[in-house]
């Protein structure tokens, strides 16, 4: 007689699955030994509640930036205009600009500005923005010691299908990826759900930059790929990372500017597109740290 398996219907004919019927239950492992666990095993740093609240309120700054530099983004602002803007946000709300002067070379400005083509860490320019753009304002900042990331995209007046496309494709990405996090769940399904969805839809996924742990310090593990991958690391309560899906309109391949360094942009010079959220797995599910409250 075969082995009943987790999928399989429960013996008990209540006509659910086993595993979620009389599936064995492990014992529950204390949080302090879970995340001495994760600790160990992969680098992850498990949150306590207060060190969440912290990050929240991080969060919540980050998304406040963000929502008014993209009110502030119009036909003839220069992204220069909008780090300028962000410089006086950041200090209005006592926070640090976690790009500025991060990296090698240092990140010269306080925001990315990823403009049609430029697939991630654009930077802030005297180029006034024009009808037909579209442009992803990325904003990481620092409150109190702790770290809030996130991005949406900005439609400059009329845009053409081919862009549209690869905004939407992308907000759906992340959306459904967020839906899929829980305990449990593993950091691969993510990079399923997203490729799955932006190839149904005849765009490709970037796997050149990934979503990346955040909270204690800007870039933690794990790294969150969005492509196909086999990473099997199980979602537990505490950990607080980004989704980041960037999805160009054709080729994944893009190319870093060798002026800057920075600048990253599709090998094609089609479109790309990008949304970020910060998340934070709880008991139950997921919270999103940067929907503004």
């Amino acid at each position: 007689m075969p082995m009943i398996t987790r999928n399989d219907l429960c013996w008990c004919g209540s006509g659910k699955k086993w595993k979620k019927c009389h599936y064995p239950q492990m014992p529950s492992q204390s949080q302090n030994a879970l995340a001495r666990q994760y600790h160990k095993q992969y680098g992850i740093l498990l949150k306590s509640p207060e060190q969440i609240e912290k990050i929240r309120i991080a969060c919540q700054v980050t998304a406040k930036i963000l929502d008014a530099l993209c009110r502030h983004a119009k036909a003839g602002i220069t992204t220069l205009e909008l780090d300028e803007l962000s410089r006086k946000l950041h200090q209005e709300y006592h926070a640090i600009p976690a790009p500025l002067g991060y990296g090698e070379p240092p990140f010269p400005k306080t925001i990315c500005t990823s403009l049609n083509e430029v697939i991630c860490h654009g930077i802030p320019d005297e180029r006034p923005l024009q009808d037909g753009d579209i442009l992803n304002i990325d904003v990481s900042s620092i409150v109190d010691g702790f770290f809030g990331d996130c991005s949406r995209m900005v439609a400059i007046g009329k845009i053409s299908p081919d862009k549209q496309k690869v905004i939407d494709v992308s907000l759906e990405c992340l959306t459904r990826a967020i839906a899929i996090c829980r305990p449990g769940a593993f950091i691969w399904q993510i990079g399923q759900t997203i490729e799955d969805y932006a190839t149904e839809h005849g765009c490709s996924v970037v796997n050149q930059f990934v979503g990346h742990g955040v909270g204690i310090a800007f870039h933690e593990p794990p790294e969150v790929p969005h492509h196909y991958n086999q990473l099997g690391i199980e979602m537990a309560p505490g950990m607080t990372f980004t989704i980041e899906p960037m999805i160009n309109a054709g080729v994944r391949e893009g190319w870093i500017d060798e002026t800057d360094h920075w600048t990253v942009r599709t090998k094609d010079g089609q479109p790309s597109a990008q949304w970020e959220h910060t998340l934070c797995i709880t008991e139950k599910g997921c919270d999103i740290l940067t929907v503004l409250k």
